[in-house]
């Protein structure tokens, strides 16, 4: 379970860090690396940042800094 939270959250930093440079250059990462925005492997990539945008809402409600018995099972 550990490893897919950091998977999710590398995801998360990639999505931000993308968000961040289309804010401030218009650049954008992602479909540079795919060479178009609407290039199908670029659309799932944003897709795949979404999913993970989306489980991340979860860490709000779950932080790892809990010492409760449930969390420590992680």
């Amino acid at each position: 379970m550990r490893l897919i939270k950091f998977i999710v959250l590398l995801l998360i930093v990639v999505g931000a860090l993308n968000w961040g440079l289309w804010g401030f250059f218009q650049y954008d990462v992602i479909a540079d690396f795919f060479g178009s925005k609407n290039h199908m492997m670029a659309r799932i990539a944003y897709a795949i940042i979404g999913l993970a945008g989306v489980w991340g809402i979860s860490f709000l409600f779950h932080p790892s800094i809990c010492s409760c018995k449930k969390c420590s099972k992680d």
